[in-house]
């Protein structure tokens, strides 16, 4: 599995365990809904600035986005 792949598997994961939909994930991360649908299909890669703003808005390192 290589990194996109990664990150996208994770962003769903959290954002799902946190029960929001990707429009609200996106309001909380301050990005758009279509961006957040992207890297869940591994479709865009991300800077490491939105990876932070997608970190924080879980609430977990970005790191743990990753891993």
């Amino acid at each position: 599995m290589d990194i996109r792949e990664r990150l996208a598997k994770n962003l769903r994961l959290l954002r799902q365990e946190k029960g929001w939909s990707q429009e609200a994930f996106a309001d909380e991360a301050g990005l758009h809904r279509t961006y957040i649908s992207d890297l869940e299909r591994g479709a865009r890669n991300p800077t490491i600035t939105v990876v932070d703003k997608l970190a924080t808005a879980l609430g977990v390192t970005p790191g743990r986005l990753l891993d």
